[in-house]
């Protein structure tokens, strides 16, 4: 399965997991409970989606890389200890607490949750001190004397042995007692993730092309060449610095991250078209309205992947403004929901109270962030969004504390304009998101209409994260127009294949 299907298959499981009868007892028994296994290539996201999971799920997360560990730091150092058996004193070994059991009580005690996920990545590639110690962990859920609480479940990944030399392999009594998934390479899975996560778009557009690169690994004679997600991933965070700093990236810091000598120059040399393309044709004047007519007259006469690179640039310019539109969207959702709380747990009809209700709220709500970010339970868009708001509230009662109101219903009224503003704004926002789109169409209309060009920019706005919830919002009559002919040509197409498949 995909990875985007491991992660669900991760969050049924800890719904199944942790449902509890009528008398408080797990519907699973804690020995039924079958850790999960992750298998497949490095790189495709296998450590990624835990951290996804912890925070979508709100839940405890404990990682543990355990080729980093030794046998004694997995089941504890001995210690003598002094019992009595059958009236006589002996000498008996054993164990201080495991750091890894001994790391899930301190995170309960740090996050107050006493139900979590334990992570053990690499498990198959631990030394041969420690393969007996992952085996029992595996068949008994515990290390050495020491148990993992009941209600922690247990997810482990490792990769399987063409890809690494260290891997052992697992008998049939251990197998028998986990879950194993087997994790392959989507990039349609892949590409959903990277439209949210803001992977650089033209890692994205390359990738659409170029999807046998998008997760390769081989073995030669010269070692091995390979090129990963996390690969892709970690390169767009650099391009996208190295943008703001008017740095240049080349062939050899590529290779620093796509380490397949073919790939990396054929990623460069697109880079580089890239942005001549977004010179050459002027997309952002596009979007304002602008269609150059040298822009259309190159195009008559460009090769095919020049045509694609070009859709591609339009579609990330909108799908960056989509981006803003959406999350602009988001932040007053959650500033409205925090000013309604307040409203509705304001009682005295003093100004002054609601400065102070105002205040404790606002201190509230910075503990329960810095609470989350401490426990690893916001990812970076949930920090960065959460940070924004909690500045627009600090202008608020700032404001409302310079503007001095006669009582609570002017305060309301005055946070009330202030919202009400800032909302007319995300209208002003979304109007001109929507604008982009009509002058997009316009160019694609005038410089492709009818082509596999215009089929290509349709297919991605409706498979977009954020233009398929953008397009919930703006109405667009082109867009439903090409998407309805588009629909009508895909039935026709698979009619012709029924009925071809009726005669032969």
């Amino acid at each position: 399965m995909n990875i985007k299907r491991a992660k669900q298959e991760i969050k049924d499981t800890i719904a199944a997991y942790l449902m509890k009868d009528e008398f408080g007892n797990y519907a699973i028994p804690a020995i039924r409970q079958r850790p999960m296994l992750l298998i497949g290539p490095p790189g495709v996201g296998k450590t990624q989606i835990m951290e996804q999971i912890s925070q979508e799920c709100q839940i405890a997360l404990v990682s543990y890389t355990i080729t980093h560990h030794t046998r004694q730091s997995a089941i504890g150092l001995p210690f003598i200890e002094r019992k009595t058996y059958g009236g006589r004193e002996y000498a008996v070994t054993e164990y201080t607490m495991s750091e890894i059991v001994a790391a899930i009580y301190n995170k309960i005690e740090q996050t107050g949750m006493p139900e979590g996920v334990l992570f053990i990545d690499e498990i198959n590639c631990v030394s041969e001190t420690l393969a007996p110690t992952m085996l029992q962990f595996l068949q008994g859920k515990s290390f050495g004397n020491h148990k993992i609480p009941e209600g922690w479940i247990i997810v482990a990944a490792g990769n399987p042995p063409e890809y690494n030399k260290s891997v052992r392999e697992f008998d049939i009594v251990t197998l028998d007692r986990i879950r194993s998934i087997q994790v392959e390479p989507d990039f349609d899975a892949w590409k959903e993730y990277a439209q949210q996560a803001g992977v650089h778009p033209a890692i994205c557009s390359y990738l659409n092309v170029r999807r046998q690169h998008f997760c390769r690994i081989e073995t030669t004679v010269d070692g091995k060449l390979f090129a990963t997600p996390r690969g892709w991933e970690d390169l767009s965070q650099l391009i996208e610095v190295y943008e703001k700093l008017g740095q240049k990236i080349d062939r050899d810091v590529v290779m620093e991250y796509i380490q397949f000598p073919k790939i990396a120059k054929d990623f460069a040399n697109y880079l580089e078209l890239y942005y001549k393309y977004q010179n050459d044709y002027q997309v952002e004047e596009i979007l304002a309205g602008s269609i150059p007519q040298g822009a259309l007259d190159k195009l008559e006469r460009a090769p095919f992947d020049e045509r694609i690179s070009v859709v591609s640039l339009l579609l990330s310019g909108l799908h960056e403004q989509f981006r803003n539109v959406c999350r602009t969207e988001e932040m007053l959702e959650l500033r409205m929901r925090k000013l309604r709380e307040l409203h509705e747990g304001e009682g005295d009809t003093a100004a002054e109270s609601v400065l102070q209700m105002f205040a404790s709220m606002l201190e509230s709500f910075q503990q329960e962030r810095v609470q989350k970010q401490e426990s690893g339970l916001l990812s970076r868009i949930e920090l960065r969004q959460i940070l924004t708001v909690t500045a627009m509230l600090e202008e608020d009662l700032h404001a409302l504390r310079g503007a001095g109101p006669a009582d609570a219903e002017a305060a309301w009224e005055f946070l009330r304009e202030r919202f009400a503003a800032d909302s007319d704004r995300y209208e002003e926002l979304l109007d001109t998101a929507g604008g982009m789109l009509e002058h997009a169409f316009d160019f694609m209309e005038a410089a492709f209409a009818g082509s596999q060009e215009m089929v290509l920019f349709v297919t991605e706005l409706n498979t977009g994260f954020y233009s398929v919830r953008f397009l919930q919002e703006y109405e667009c009559e082109r867009y439903y127009q090409y998407n309805k002919n588009l629909l009508f040509s895909d039935e026709e197409q698979e009619l012709e294949t029924l009925l071809k498949g009726e005669r032969l």
